[in-house]
């Protein structure tokens, strides 16, 4: 088994953590302490014998200056918050809210079950068709043959009769096809 074995050297300007050269170089991340380090960056020096990791304090967040740029975009982006989303800046109208809230119906499950088994269709002649995705192949993810004995239990089991693929479903399988 290997660890990680860090020295911790006393130096009077920075801390450092010296990593041995029996490490593996992704140690240097397992060594860092977990919880983030507030106001300092690190910096890292790697050669064949050790890695040394330090950290040197950096100005408070107060004293930086940011750029013009996201200034403006915050400006922006507040005009199109609601003051719902922030409280203190938002600018935007409220979305007003439906009357009734929408509510499916057995009919509409159906359709959805029809538009995702086309969906599936395509997405399962594609990973057959591409040698790339022959690890996708006869691995469980499939699901048309599952749709199809819902789809048919639904139809059978509350006299619906089975749609065609809806609007939706059509702009989707074109799109993977494309």
């Amino acid at each position: 088994m290997r660890f990680c074995i860090a020295l911790l050297l006393a130096a009077s300007s920075t801390d450092a953590f010296v990593l041995s050269p029996l490490s593996q170089p992704h140690a240097a991340r397992q060594c860092l302490p977990s919880r983030p380090m507030p106001r300092s960056a690190l910096s890292m020096s790697t050669n064949a014998k050790e890695s040394v990791i330090s950290t040197e304090q950096q100005p408070p967040m107060a004293d930086v200056e940011f750029p013009s740029i996201l200034e403006e975009l915050r400006d922006v982006a507040m005009k199109l918050h609601t003051r719902e989303q922030a409280p203190k800046e938002g600018q935007a109208a409220a979305p007003a809210k439906p009357a009734e809230p929408f509510v499916p119906t057995q009919k509409d499950y159906l359709q959805f079950l029809v538009d995702s088994n086309a969906v599936y269709a395509v997405l399962e002649e594609i990973v057959n068709t591409q040698p790339g995705l022959a690890v996708f192949r006869s691995c469980g993810i499939e699901r048309t043959e599952g749709l199809e004995k819902d789809i048919a239990w639904m139809c059978k089991k509350f006299d619906l009769e089975r749609p065609d693929v809806g609007m939706a479903g059509e702009k989707y399988v074109e799109g993977l096809k494309n």
